[in-house]
């Protein structure tokens, strides 16, 4: 990583200095204090001199892609995101999908300016540029300064993130940022340090600062048998979501063998349906599976009166019915208000 740090770095934005020419980075819940030469435990924020340098103008992979990718399932149904990342993670999970990004030694990257990425997701006709592929809470500058020149053309900022978050970070990214998807992946401390390399307790005050700074929150929990799959904790995920709101959509999806979790087998489709089910039990509104060969709920209806709103096939929307007013929309047969964002302005 030093000779990427080297090439493509700025100073940065969230960090307080410290004595001794040590610094604080406040850009996710590790709070990192860096001495010179040191870098955080995401291993792409390092001290320079007493200045905190971090990534930029660089990406390692960007593409068009449907919003139900990310997944974001109340957001302009069937319409376009242009997603982009860098490398690198404040997390270590061992059963990280995307480990090739996130703990990569960033062997080969494209240099990238913001206005280009911009000028990619206006090309590419996208409503939201989404920051994601590895943890873009580790690099809030560069995913900002690309932001502000999408706004240009309209195009609305999103994150994909584990929800470490820090409220100094959220305020940061806020003015830019409308759509939030975040990580809530067990609901044992235990879990959360051992397997993650983070506090369960400073995610949960993550997504408490999401939700009430008014950013569109969805969840998405990765069913991961024998860490993760029990009722209990199931249920506990489900209630503390609907504790929140019962109109935060909850996305339990399969895990498939990988990284360092290539001991047990893929999620039952029989898992997810009983994880559904515990969301729907702690009263939340919209549960959805995904990324499971078996029967699937990726369907929205309305709660209200059952009407099937929006009928999806994997990430492609067949139907949508929903009649938008605003920001939010209603159901076209009992008039009951779904949550989300549906106005493409």
């Amino acid at each position: 990583m030093e000779n990427l740090l080297k090439k493509f770095s700025a100073p940065g934005t969230l960090y307080e200095k410290l004595g001794g020419g040590r610094v604080r980075c406040l850009a996710c819940a590790h709070r990192c204090a860096i001495s010179p030469g040191g870098t955080g435990v995401c291993r792409m924020r390092c001290n320079e001199g007493g200045t905190l340098k971090v990534p930029w103008g660089y990406v390692s992979c960007c593409s068009p892609d449907p919003i139900e990718k990310k997944p974001f399932f109340h957001v302009l149904p069937g319409s376009r995101t242009f997603s982009f990342g860098m490398f690198g993670c404040n997390f270590n999970c061992a059963f990280c999908q995307n480990y090739g990004i996130s703990r990569a030694s960033a062997a080969s990257c494209e240099p990238a300016a913001p206005e280009r990425l911009a000028v990619s997701a206006k090309t590419a006709e996208a409503a939201f540029i989404v920051a994601t592929y590895n943890e873009p809470l580790i690099t809030p500058e560069w995913n900002l300064a690309v932001f502000k020149e999408a706004r240009k053309y309209g195009i609305r900022g999103a994150y994909v993130s584990n929800a470490y978050a820090t409220r100094e970070a959220l305020e940061y990214i806020r003015p830019f940022v409308e759509i939030y998807k975040a990580d809530l992946k067990a609901f044992s401390e235990a879990a959360y340090s051992r397997t993650m390399g983070g506090k369960l307790s400073a995610v949960l005050k993550g997504i408490e600062l999401i939700h009430s700074m008014g950013f569109w929150l969805e969840i998405v929990t990765l069913v991961i048998p024998g860490l993760n799959d029990g009722p209990e904790e199931l249920g506990a995920i489900a209630g503390f979501i609907a504790g929140l709101s019962r109109d935060i959509p909850w996305h339990v999806t399969a895990f498939h063998p990988d990284f360092r979790m290539r001991d047990r087998e893929a999620t039952p489709p029989e898992t997810l349906l009983r994880a559904r089910d515990a969301g729907l039990a702690k009263g939340l509104r919209y549960v959805y599976t995904g990324n499971t060969d078996g029967k699937a709920f990726e369907n929205t209806a309305c709660p209200s009166c059952g009407r099937t709103l929006i009928r999806r096939r994997g990430y492609r929307v067949l139907e949508n019915s929903i009649r938008v007013s605003g920001k939010t929309g209603s159901c076209p047969s009992c008039s009951a208000l779904i949550p989300g964002v549906f106005s493409p302005g």
